[in-house]
């Protein structure tokens, strides 16, 4: 198979969480064409279970969508910094609990078409209720669900965040099936 090959990479808008590119991409027969690019600098998100075996859930609005979503608590990670480590301070800033006890569970790549994103995905085991550390423009409801709750928010369309969907189900073939 030959092979596409990017010719060139132009810097359209620099801003805190992306950099958006417009590249000029060349095609196995020749041809030129323009694609868009978002390069991000990764996240790290967390599942964090309580002894009882519910997961707690962060409830927040989100400008994309213009509503609230349910996710997994996340965020975006700090210059050099572990993903490890992003996830067990997002666990606490968002949800007001801390874990010792963080373990990879799986990374998702968000949106492969145009944007590098990945985002380590860990479990939290072993909470301890903390305080939230929220940032001055977040607002962050907790919500606790069974994971059987959660799936049925995701088949029901309820949940659709990517990295959500993803590391729910993961969390349920892997400790709930013991797939």
């Amino acid at each position: 198979m030959e092979h596409i090959k990017r010719i060139k990479r132009e810097l359209k808008y620099k801003g805190t969480l992306l950099h958006m590119y417009a590249d000029t991409i060349r095609t196995p027969d020749g041809h030129e064409a323009q694609w868009d690019f978002l390069d991000h600098k990764g996240a790290a998100a967390v599942v964090p279970v309580l002894d009882d075996g519910r997961i707690l859930l962060v409830r927040q609005y989100r400008n994309a969508l213009d509503r609230e979503t349910l996710e997994i608590p996340a965020g975006g990670l700090e210059p050099n910094e572990p993903t490890i480590d992003a996830a067990a301070r997002e666990l606490e800033e968002e949800t007001g609990y801390f874990s010792g006890n963080l373990t990879k569970l799986v990374s998702v790549v968000t949106a492969v078409a145009f944007c590098n994103e990945v985002v380590d995905v860990y479990l939290a085991r072993n909470l301890t209720k903390t305080q939230q550390h929220l940032d001055e423009d977040e607002y962050i409801d907790v919500e606790a669900y069974t994971p059987q709750e959660i799936a049925d928010m995701i088949y029901a369309g309820k949940i659709q965040d990517s990295k959500t969907v993803a590391a729910i189900m993961a969390y349920i073939n892997k400790f709930v099936h013991k797939m």
